[in-house]
């Protein structure tokens, strides 16, 4: 399966080429390994551009040539002028089209024949064990599947560049971003929040009908809430510490970060 640009991306990549004196093919090769990030780096093998290479947003910039001056500049040019493109909007994937499938007894299903259903075209795509999983960078959603039953969730400001295996929990794979590992509770659930696997109950909550138990189950349950508050803090403040480095790097605004930590703590 192919991604398709928009005719307006496309545009926007041809006018670049033009600008840079390259091919359309060379650009939509580096752009299609920029998407898959998110815009923030990219990692190539492409004639025109000096062979294998790799690009790091905030400065790092690495080409087959290294004492090439000149082919450092027009990689970092073309890397800055088409993340920039992702991160506004101006390069985007054509919607999937949707297809109507007869099923079974007349139902008909408005998929686009992925599980993921109508999100469009992801940026990554995998699965672990049971766990099926649908990245996509440019409208901030995570799409898991799991035992058959779809969760989307909304990615805030987190560009999901890692998976892996992840050791118990509640799904088979794990999660990273530019924030570290990132904790699926504390995203919005946009849909299928019934799907979402729940704790194992206890057998105290098994056996929450028997006479004059009420009151123990309470108390116990208190403490497992206290400790998800604490963790959620302990992550909000560990993102904010992330985001002060970033800024003092300068791979970040000061007003980003202003806005981001109003945003995080705004969470508490």
């Amino acid at each position: 399966m192919n991604a398709i640009f928009t005719d307006a991306s496309f545009q926007n990549m041809n006018n670049i080429a033009s600008r840079y004196g390259i091919s359309i093919g060379a650009v939509t090769d580096l752009t299609q390994t920029l998407m898959r990030s998110n815009g923030t780096m990219a990692q190539f093998n492409i004639f025109e551009l000096g062979g294998g290479g790799q690009w790091m947003q905030g400065g790092m910039t690495m080409v087959g040539d290294m004492f090439n001056n000149q082919l450092k500049a027009t990689v970092d040019g073309l890397c800055i002028e088409i993340s920039n493109l992702i991160h506004q909007g101006g390069i985007q994937y054509k919607p999937l089209p949707k297809i109507q499938n007869q099923g079974q007894g007349g139902f008909q299903s408005g998929f686009s024949g992925n599980w993921w259903g109508d999100l469009g075209f992801p940026n990554s795509t995998g699965s672990q064990n049971n766990t099926s999983y649908a990245i996509f960078s440019n409208i901030r959603r995570l799409a898991i599947q799991q035992n058959g039953k779809v969760t989307v969730f909304d990615t805030l400001d987190n560009n999901i560049g890692g998976v892996g295996q992840q050791q118990g929990g509640t799904y088979s794979v794990n999660f990273t971003s530019q924030y570290g590992t990132v904790d699926l509770s504390s995203l919005p659930i946009v849909s299928g929040a019934e799907n979402k696997p729940k704790p194992q109950e206890t057998a105290n909550n098994l056996n929450a009908n028997v006479q004059n138990q009420p009151a123990p189950i309470v108390a116990e349950s208190a403490q497992p809430i206290q400790n998800t508050m604490n963790n959620l803090e302990e992550d909000i403040f560990a993102k904010i510490e992330k985001l002060a480095a970033l800024k003092n790097k300068e791979i970040i605004s000061f007003e980003d970060f202003e806005n981001k930590k109003a945003e995080l703590l705004g969470r508490l």
